[in-house]
């Protein structure tokens, strides 16, 4: 963790470097100085480790995204970081994180609420790497992913709001076996929009360096924070790319801090019937093929062949 590591890092450096606002450096402050006791304000401008020099076991958040991205999905990035460096991007940004996690693990040690959030952290990364998402940071208890670079997809839109849609439907179950084994309520949130960025460089570790342009990050966070747990929220910009593919309600305009005009916000609620009807398709044409394989008597049309699996 870089504040373990350098033992003292201001605030403005970790807003700058993570593109973090307001309201998630003091959710982070809140996470690391009161909840796990790791870390103390100095002034009201710096973080001062106070957790130590043994080095703690490696948790999801703590690990570069080399460590939790799929191999083949770190080939493609690795393989295309020299042409995707300095370029504009047309992405999806994803926030999550899991609400209310302070209350939740206040009273456990560190052991146990890393048992209890570690599992939440897995859930939310692996329905972003089903979608060939990128997990870009992972922040005490949620994570912030990228839809449309370092890989490109055009339908980085479609790809994001199935990622969100996803990881609601697993957390619902891992959320049922805590709620069984330890009597707590886990939820997240998840938060979408899309817009522009400029990938400034990739390491080796993954971890990607980049601009946004306007307000694509900072939209998409404050999406997440308007979310009531256990639902989605995306701004027009992400509905646009998506209509006719999900459900959604309209909610209405909310102001948002830092911009002069209210933001129009809308809830994800499901994939709509076309693109159910298009999986559905799909896996008929491939039990088709796995049934006639090698015989030569019934093969997927051509737009079934094309289709990718959603």
């Amino acid at each position: 963790m870089l504040l373990q590591r350098d033992g003292r890092v201001s605030y403005r450096a970790l807003k700058r470097r993570f593109e973090l606002d307001e309201e998630y450096l003091e959710d982070l402050k809140a996470e690391i100085i009161q909840a796990k006791k790791l870390a103390a304000d100095e002034d009201g401008a710096v973080l001062v480790w106070t957790g130590g020099s043994a080095p703690a076991p490696v948790s999801a958040q703590e690990r570069a995204p080399l460590a939790y991205t799929p191999a083949d999905l770190a080939e493609k990035i690795l393989a295309s970081r020299a042409a995707l460096e300095g370029e504009r991007k047309q992405v999806t940004v994803l926030f999550a994180d899991l609400k209310g996690s302070t209350e939740l693990i206040a009273g456990l040690d560190p052991e146990e609420a890393r048992q209890l959030l570690d599992p939440a952290l897995h859930v939310m990364i692996e329905a972003v790497h089903r979608f060939e998402g990128t997990v870009n940071q992972v922040l005490g208890d949620g994570i912030m992913a990228l839809f449309g670079a370092p890989v490109t997809h055009e339908d980085h839109a479609p790809r994001a709001c199935y990622a969100g849609l996803a990881m609601q439907a697993a957390m619902r179950r891992y959320a049922e076996e805590v709620r069984r084994s330890r009597g707590l309520e886990v939820q997240i949130r998840v938060g979408l929009n899309s817009g522009e960025v400029v990938v400034r460089a990739i390491g080796n570790d993954l971890h990607m360096d980049y601009s946004a342009v306007g307000q694509t990050t900072h939209l998409a966070a404050r999406m997440e924070q308007l979310a009531a747990p256990g639902s989605i929220r995306l701004t027009a910009a992400t509905l646009r790319l998506v209509e006719g593919l999900v459900q959604v309600n309209a909610l209405g305009q909310f102001p948002v801090k830092g911009l002069a005009d209210p933001v129009e916000v809308f809830e994800l609620i499901g994939a709509s019937a076309i693109r159910r009807r298009l999986q559905a398709a799909v896996a008929r044409c491939r039990r088709r093929a796995a049934a006639h394989a090698g015989d030569g008597t019934s093969h997927c049309s051509r737009n079934g062949t094309r289709s990718r699996a959603l």
